[in-house]
């Protein structure tokens, strides 16, 4: 995540700062000049601008007042509360601000030595992937010699203003950071992978399970290093409307701390252990606060003890940070989002992830095959035509072996996996009447174990989990999966709408995950001699019925496998069954087609697997393609039969594009 960042616009920070202070002028910033273009591109502020230097505005400006805060910002004219409320979050991580604004002690004022300073500052950004380091001027916009966006409480403060114009170069102007997101603005803060949890929807208020799982999903987040902010949806006329409880609608909060406070006084609070779940938040107008439960001087508070108070450092004072019951914030807040710092690190104390990332686009082309702007499953017809992430988490059985590897075996049969679609901010294309987020999403598919080219049509394979069809710049989603292989599919809701987006995929176990670009094998220069497949058949095995018993319990422990050419596809043991549900896949691409495809079935046992009989499939053309149920025998097709049905279904096609 801390890699070295890349310069904006080319420009260099510290050979910037060497040409200044060898020319002893102050820096004026080409790409992001003190005029109105930087200020606006259709509403101009409230009234006639200044731009001033911080020396101007104060007699000994910093960057830092007694260190950082969130209670240093307020938020200015432009409707940016968004981006105040992330920086409030930001200021109670010093692991993140550190690198938000490197070299911070060489960075601030130095009042004895005023000859080494050059009016010149640089932020790093994290921006689809990469950091970006975003040098400006200390040309501040001012009315009335007074700062006219995001501000600090202390007149001669002034990170929160500087970093603000960093972000709003980025953006193109200032207005372009009107109506913003926290957690887009958090994520270029940290790298994070951002979670827009619906508290509306999910009515947690009235489900206590459902309260109590997300509270500890909450303080596991929060205690980890991430980030949480909150807003109350609001109509256009309700924007910033204050409501007769002290929340305001339409206004993104920053959540400052998660905690189990412990009621009761001395030492029966600690032999009680009794706790309640509060939450923390901030205001970024700097005051105007929640008036109930829980709020700064009500009688809540009787129930906990001095020193309790003390350590969460409550305050009666109208500063604009408050606490609430968790059951309040759930009924009264909408909407969260939650930005989680997903550890990568292969040391740590805490729950380590394998991560992948992929770049792409949503592009279009005439020909099919290499059109990938289909849409959402909606629209089956293209579908299949989009960017294809192929996710395997293959049984071990099927793991390759080669030199120097450590091979061991994964017990368990399910993975959590973190799936984040991040399109690119267009923020900057506002100023061209653009800049508008696409709706995206994506599905995963469970597919055949040995898939390794592209989809091409929906047979037996499974729509395991879709995300939600949104117009944010990410949408996140976590599932558990049962063992298998997955194929991630990211799309935009309608076809042929174009865009570039990153997928990060995260896993418990190194996840192989890689982009299917082939839609078929490779003709090879030894094709002519070792062949090239005819025909591609795909089969499903459902499950089986009727089996023998095998053991003296009366069960069995069987698994399936299909053969066909030299490849084999293994399911998993299915422990103690008679009726077992296999649910495995197997594509093949056959150079003999009349070679025949076999099904078998086995029972597991410590001392030797124990054959259950089989079925043989011819994979002709001519073959029924829908659901079959078939006998068990000994061998081939007129061999003996053995106890027990097979369900599977088979599909053989001549062209290799269709499956």
């Amino acid at each position: 995540m801390f890699s070295s960042a890349v310069p904006y616009k080319n420009q260099h920070y510290h050979d910037l700062k060497k040409d200044c202070i060898k020319d002893q002028k102050l820096f004026e910033d080409p790409e992001f000049p003190a005029t109105s273009s930087s200020l606006y591109f259709r509403k101009p502020p409230p009234g006639f601008v200044e731009w001033k230097r911080p020396g101007e505005i104060c007699q000994e400006p910093y960057l830092f007042v007694e260190g950082i805060s969130s209670h240093d910002l307020n938020q200015g004219v432009v409707g940016n509360c968004w981006f105040v409320a992330a920086c409030s979050c930001l200021a109670l991580k010093p692991n993140l601000w550190k690198k938000v604004i490197p070299d911070h002690k060489e960075q601030e004022w130095d009042h004895k030595h005023p000859a080494e300073y050059a009016g010149i500052f640089h932020f790093q950004f994290w921006v689809f992937g990469e950091w970006v380091d975003v040098v400006v001027d200390d040309r501040l916009p001012t009315i009335n010699g007074e700062l006219i966006y995001c501000h600090s409480k202390e007149n001669n403060e002034f990170w929160s203003a500087l970093v603000e114009k960093a972000y709003a170069k980025l953006a193109g102007c200032y207005e372009s950071l009107e109506g913003g997101n926290t957690g887009d603005a958090v994520v270029d803060f940290s790298g994070a992978v951002s979670e827009l949890v619906s508290l509306e929807e999910g009515a947690f208020y009235k489900d206590q399970k459902k309260e109590e799982q997300l509270f500890e999903d909450l303080l596991k987040v929060y205690d980890r290093g991430g980030i949480i902010s909150c807003s109350i949806k609001a109509e256009p006329h309700e924007i910033e409307l204050k409501m007769s409880n002290g929340l305001v609608k339409g206004h993104a909060y920053s959540v400052t701390a998660v905690k189990k406070v412990r009621l009761g006084h001395g030492l029966l609070a600690y032999f009680q252990n009794d706790t309640i779940p509060l939450i923390r938040m901030r205001n970024p107008w700097g005051k105007t606060e929640w008036k109930g439960a829980w709020s700064d001087s009500s009688e809540e508070w009787s129930k906990v003890g001095d020193t309790e108070r003390g350590n969460l450092g409550i305050t009666v004072a109208d500063d604009g940070e408050f606490w609430m019951s968790f059951t309040d914030w759930c009924k009264f807040f909408t909407e969260a989002d939650v930005c989680r710092l997903i550890n990568t690190s292969m040391i740590s104390v805490h729950k380590t992830w394998h991560e992948v990332v992929h770049f792409g686009s949503w592009t279009k082309n005439a020909e099919p095959l290499l059109n990938r702007c289909g849409g959402c499953s909606n629209h089956r017809q293209t579908f299949l035509q989009n960017p294809q992430a192929g996710a395997p988490f293959p049984p071990p059985a099927l793991q390759p072996i080669t030199a120097y590897n450590y091979l061991f075996d994964i017990t368990k049969e399910a993975d959590e996996v973190l799936i984040s679609l991040q399109q690119k901010d267009l923020k900057s294309l506002r100023k061209v009447g653009q800049g508008e987020n696409l709706t995206i999403g994506f599905s995963v598919f469970k597919v055949e174990l040995n898939r390794k080219y592209r989809m091409h049509d929906i047979l037996t394979q499974e729509s395991v989990v879709t995300s939600t069809y949104i117009n944010a710049r990410s949408v996140f989603l976590r599932a558990t999966l049962p063992l298998g292989r997955y194929i991630i599919f990211p799309t935009t809701f309608r076809p042929l709408t174009l865009g570039d987006f990153m997928l990060r995929v995260f896993t418990d176990v190194e996840s192989g995950c890689r982009e299917l670009i082939q839609d078929k094998p490779k003709i090879r220069c030894w094709s002519s001699f070792f062949g090239y497949p005819q025909v591609v058949t795909h089969v499903y095995v459902h499950g089986a019925e009727g089996l023998q018993n095998q053991d003296s319990s009366g069960g069995a422990d069987p698994y399936v496998i299909i053969h066909c050419e030299g490849q084999s596809v293994r399911s998993t043991i299915k422990t103690d069954t008679l009726q077992p549900e296999f649910k495995t896949s197997g594509v093949f691409y056959r150079k003999k087609p009349r070679k025949p495809i076999t099904v078998e079935v086995w029972n597991s046992n410590t001392v030797k697997d124990e054959f259950m009989g089989q079925v043989v499939l011819s994979g002709s053309l001519k073959d029924s393609s829908g659901p079959q149920k078939l006998q068990l025998r000994k061998g081939g097709r007129n061999a003996d039969e053995m106890p027990g049905t097979i369900s599977l279904r088979i599909v053989t096609a001549t062209q290799l594009t269709v499956i």
